[in-house]
């Protein structure tokens, strides 16, 4: 028997059809008042939107613990959600506002959301944060003051002018503004 070798494969988009059902959905957490809602875009290397891309988000609570309790209401852990972008590469999630998390050597880290981002194209996940806009603990934030300040700022949510309690924010997987990610 003589074998051909096959193709490579990357990430996608295989793994919507068995995670679209713990997609965020503004109705799961319109209730709380301390609520923050982020939408932007996931961009690849040319400028075009990725209309298969998918992210989990991880977050503290308002107190800055990662719950590891019993699931919310809709079936997720309550620091856990995942956003799929949209024919325009569009995405959003809404989520209560994480507080400041407990760092190595007892500092803070600012408060922030991890993360992971799957897409065509991709052979493993990539990992980044999301900081919020106008947060003094930034400037202390041992994670996000590694990176040079010139970067920076594509880990820093922009307020959305036209929405109240809503946050802009784009994921650049390549090039001049691509999105800081972390190795892992």
């Amino acid at each position: 028997m003589k074998l051909t070798p096959s193709g490579s494969q990357t990430v996608g988009p295989y793994f919507r059809i068995g995670l679209q059902h713990l997609c965020d959905s503004d109705a799961q957490r319109a209730a709380d008042v301390d609520t923050v809602t982020v939408h932007g875009t996931v961009i690849d290397a040319n400028g075009v939107p990725v209309s298969d891309a998918m992210l989990e988000i991880w977050h503290a609570d308002r107190d800055g613990r990662y719950d590891a309790g019993l699931p919310d209401a809709s079936g997720r852990p309550a620091c856990f959600t995942r956003a799929a972008t949209d024919d325009e590469g569009s995405f959003r999630f809404t989520i209560v506002r994480p507080g400041a998390v407990p760092g190595e050597s007892g500092i803070r880290q600012a408060p922030h959301i991890a993360v992971l981002v799957f897409a065509r194209g991709l052979l493993r996940h990539l990992i980044t944060r999301m900081y919020f806009p106008d947060e003094a603990a930034n400037s202390s934030d041992p994670v996000l003051q590694s990176i040079p300040e010139k970067r920076r700022r594509t880990l820093i949510a922009e307020r959305d002018s036209h929405r109240p309690g809503t946050l802009e924010w784009n994921v650049v997987l390549q090039g001049d503004d691509e999105t800081v990610f972390f190795a892992w």
